[in-house]
């Protein structure tokens, strides 16, 4: 069990070596890059490295917390989880916890190639992705087949938005960092309208993006993304993309041009611009959205859930998540339930406001 930052050249090479070898999409969340910056805004960090014949051949990124509860790397942020393993290692999960002094581990992105975690998930859950791998040109074809409508609408409001506001301008890598504040800004106020926890509001959060928006590493590279009218940012985007995935993580736009729907146009720029740079999948994330449900192609799906020991560890763990993980679960699974639940957080929070 190492910090992230203890990790020699030789283990992190073949971590990305194991990650190459896999047959899942080639995550930036599932590279030593995003675990070593996790660690450091996180002390709790830790990668468990499986050893086989004197070689590196597993990795397990966590971070524990009391009575040796664990957690996925960054839980709650990161988009994509699991263990870097070689193919033909397979260790028993109870074992490998009680390697690293773990009651538990909780994941809820869990990648859906971890076979050794996925038995343990209680729930699946559907990411929604935009294949380019075909270039821009032909995803664009199948918008057009697709969402003739959607398509053509959000083109016109494009072009409207630099008729009317200023000539529109997409920078797919912009490295001005008053355009990360202020996509920040523009967060967490969509956090407050709608009633949701700021995320922002959590300083290794805040620390986690700013971090991570200076790290450049061919399968990990912070990437934030533009869409200006005239010299005013109308919808910004920040990700992480490999040489093969972009991962969408924080996107958002200025409300004052909403009617313009600057945060579709955005999407479509980021594909565009990411099948030129080579990248042929953009991962939207779990949750559903209907902008998602516009712009995808496909869908992957994610699991929550837990591995525990038995133990006081894992007990309470159970009663610290599986309630409220459960009354979650229950709200989703119906529909006019789940926009009531809506409907009464955004009240809560023009309350708040007021």
């Amino acid at each position: 069990m190492l910090r992230p930052e203890e990790l020699g050249a030789g283990e992190r090479e073949h971590w990305r070596e194991l990650r190459a070898k896999s047959a899942a999409p080639r995550n930036p969340f599932m590279e030593p890059e995003f675990t070593d910056v996790v660690g450091r805004v996180r002390p709790r960090a830790r990668v468990a490295v499986v050893y086989d014949g004197g070689e590196a051949a597993g990795f397990l990124p966590y971070e524990r917390g009391p009575l040796g509860q664990g957690r996925a790397i960054g839980l709650g942020v990161s988009d994509c989880q699991g263990a870097v393993l070689r193919q033909d290692l397979v260790p028993h999960p109870r074992e490998l916890l009680r390697a690293c002094s773990l009651s538990s581990l909780a994941f809820d992105n869990l990648e859906a190639e971890q076979e050794l975690f996925v038995p343990y998930a209680v729930e699946e859950h559907t990411t929604f992705v935009i294949d380019v791998g075909d270039g821009y040109e032909a995803y664009e074809r199948a918008l057009r087949e697709r969402s003739p409508k959607f398509l053509k609408t959000t083109l016109a409001k494009e072009r409207r938005l630099g008729r009317q506001v200023g000539d529109v301008r997409f920078v797919f890598d912009e490295r001005d960092p008053a355009a990360l504040r202020t996509l920040m800004e523009w967060k967490s106020a969509q956090y407050r309208r709608t009633g949701r926890r700021d995320r922002f509001a959590q300083e290794w959060i805040s620390r986690l993006v700013a971090r991570l928006a200076e790290t450049r590493a061919p399968e990990c590279t912070g990437t934030l993304s533009v869409l200006y009218a005239g010299s005013r940012p109308v919808a910004a985007h920040f990700g992480l993309r490999s040489g093969t995935v972009l991962a969408c993580w924080f996107p958002a736009y200025d409300t004052e041009f909403g009617k313009y729907s600057p945060g579709l146009v955005l999407h479509l720029r980021m594909a565009e611009a990411a099948a030129a740079e080579g990248i042929g999948l953009l991962d939207m994330g779990r949750g559903p959205a209907e902008y998602k449900d516009s712009l995808k192609t496909g869908e992957l799906p994610v699991y929550e859930g837990v591995v525990a020991r038995p133990g006081a560890g894992a007990a309470l763990h159970w009663l610290g998540r599986e309630p409220a993980r459960r009354a979650h679960g229950f709200v989703r699974e119906r529909p006019r339930l789940a926009s009531l639940a809506a409907r009464t957080l955004r009240g809560a929070a023009r309350l708040r406001r007021s």
